[in-house]
């Protein structure tokens, strides 16, 4: 990137980030992309990990904002990346026997309308019987009835992940554990960055005719590097999810119920149930939002006002916890805050995007690039990327349909086929080539088995994974889905990557060791009464990318 000039750079490597540097290098533009840690390492791999139109927003009258994020949810799940999305039936219980019924259905039928026909499922309506056999695990006296309706689903450190893959596929320039620490301006105008490299230590110069700052939660720190504030500020909310055994909710759908604070899911998702979410101000460590026990609390007893089965704090496998950027308004309760998107210009050379949310990453990111290039001399085609295929989702569908073929000539299980190319589409092809030339690769992990030990290679060879905890908490969910979070198979992984990242046994040691450390963290953090004890204790872990 330090070689000549150029185009756009942006800044953050989160769903928007990637997004935009997908956008911009797909008009024809030489683009630069920076990370200060991993990709997806903040809010987007901290998400409930659904495409959806937000039908909450109904109820707020905001039309046009669920119409567009039902597009983009289309477009996700039949288009840009089947691989990675798929449709989630989710039930909406009724405890009111008329007035409920129609209202409720009105607003589900007005969004499967809004969805358009190449959706999802249409909506159904359900008796209490017809509910209770579609959830047995539900107290019986919980609903009069429910509504049954469709959204999307999808694993965001991955997708984003792949974002900056397809980016990089068509000639974007991208680093991580790049951070940015000012601006480089001239006569007033943005004209780059300045970037310490925190894997090297060394501080380089980047220069750009524009830079995008979509940096999400740390929007404000970027901003005040250039000398001024743009015309709105943007406030972090913590949403907490825990995950649970899948056999532990008897169910064949997920489930939706308002609470007085936010809305409570209960998500299926592989072998697990996930939960969420809580809504709530946050202003501590932005790097390493910690859950507290009354998080936990709060999203248990929420599930369990409606299971037959109670849940306890032991039938907990995992936690995550993600802040949402949202636009700083009038209002205290973050819940009620807009979660419609901006993008400003303060000072010539530079445009901050932000607010938003996940399912809507494409539509931000166009509108950041198309501000960016506005100010550029040339003429600069419009966005394409809602025609643009995620890498791995070109040919999907053929190998889909020839999974037994694949699982047979390998030697491995249809249903192992069938996650492998969930998780990496059409590119399952890189991690067979990895089986053929050391069939040890094709044995699962020893302490993770859902995954072989090619995925963990696959991570650090072609993901850009660069430590520990990249692979286990975003290119697998090794941290959230195993019951020890990843303690024992750390070690495992460490001496797959060591090889391929150049790890001496000194420096394998010490990741293990941080990441063993960071679970202890979080682990204690989950244990304390509230956000500032929580901070604290997670805080101890050390941060091996920042030396924090």
């Amino acid at each position: 990137m330090t070689e000549g000039e150029l185009d756009v750079l942006v800044i953050g490597g989160g769903v928007v980030g990637t997004g935009a540097a997908l956008d911009a290098v797909t008009r024809g533009l030489r683009v630069g992309l920076l990370e200060a840690r991993d990709w997806a390492a903040g809010t987007s791999s901290g998400s409930s990990k659904l495409v959806h139109g937000g039908l909450r927003y109904l109820e707020q009258l905001d039309f046009g904002l669920v119409r567009e994020a039902l597009r983009e949810r289309s477009l996700i799940l039949h288009h840009l990346c089947p691989h990675l999305a798929r449709p989630v039936p989710f039930l909406y219980p009724l405890t009111h026997r008329v007035w409920e019924r129609f209202y409720v259905g009105s607003g589900i039928a007005l969004y499967d309308t809004l969805g358009g026909r190449k959706g999802v499922p249409g909506h159904r309506h359900l008796s209490r019987r017809q509910a209770l056999r579609e959830f047995p695990g539900l107290r019986a006296d919980t609903l009069v009835g429910a509504i049954q309706y469709h959204d999307g689903q999808v694993d965001d450190a991955r997708h984003t992940m792949f974002l900056a893959r397809t980016a990089v596929h068509h000639g974007a320039l991208a680093a991580s554990s790049a951070r940015v620490t000012g601006f480089l301006t001239e006569a007033g105008r943005v004209v780059g960055a300045r970037v310490h490299d925190l894997e090297t230590g060394e501080d380089l110069e980047v220069r750009a005719r524009h830079v995008v700052n979509a940096a999400g939660v740390w929007t404000d720190e970027i901003q005040d590097m250039a000398g001024g504030r743009g015309s709105f500020g943007v406030r972090a909310s913590k949403g907490v999810h825990v995950l649970v055994p899948r056999e532990r909710i008897q169910s064949s759908t997920g489930l939706i119920s308002k609470t007085a604070t936010s809305v409570l899911f209960l998500i299926p998702w592989g072998r697990h149930w996930v939960i969420g979410t809580t809504d709530t101000d946050w202003s501590l460590d932005l790097a390493h939002p910690a859950a507290s026990r009354a998080d936990l609390d709060y999203l248990l007893e929420q599930a369990n006002r409606l299971l037959a089965h109670p849940l306890t704090h032991d039938d907990v496998v995992g936690v995550y916890a993600g802040l949402r950027p949202l636009l700083a308004g009038e209002s205290d309760a973050t819940s009620k805050l807009s979660r419609e998107h901006a993008v400003v210009s303060p000072v010539p050379g530079l445009t901050i995007v932000a607010g938003g949310k996940y399912t809507t990453y494409r539509v931000m990111a166009r509108d950041a690039v198309d501000a960016a290039v506005a100010e550029l001399p040339d003429a600069v085609p419009s966005s394409c990327t809602e025609k643009v295929r995620l890498v791995g989702a070109d040919g999907y569908e053929a190998d889909w349909n020839r999974r037994h073929r694949l699982a047979a000539e390998h030697g491995l299980h249809v249903a192992r086929v069938e996650d492998l190319l969930h998780r990496h589409g059409s590119l399952v092809h890189e991690v067979l080539a990895l089986l053929r030339a050391d069939p040890d690769l094709a044995r699962p992990l020893a302490h993770a088995p859902d995954h072989l030990r090619a995925e963990v290679v696959q991570a650090v060879r072609a993901e850009g994974a660069l430590h520990l905890d990249d692979v286990l908490a975003r290119r697998t969910r090794i941290s959230i889905t195993v019951p020890d979070r990843g303690v024992e198979a750390a070690e495992e992984v460490a001496e797959l990557v060591a090889p391929v990242l150049g790890w001496d046994q000194v420096r394998a040691a010490r990741e293990v060791r941080a990441y063993r450390e960071r679970v202890a963290a979080e682990r204690a953090s989950q244990a304390e009464p509230d956000d500032s004890r929580a901070d604290a204790a997670r805080l101890v872990a050390a941060d091996l990318r920042t030396g924090a």
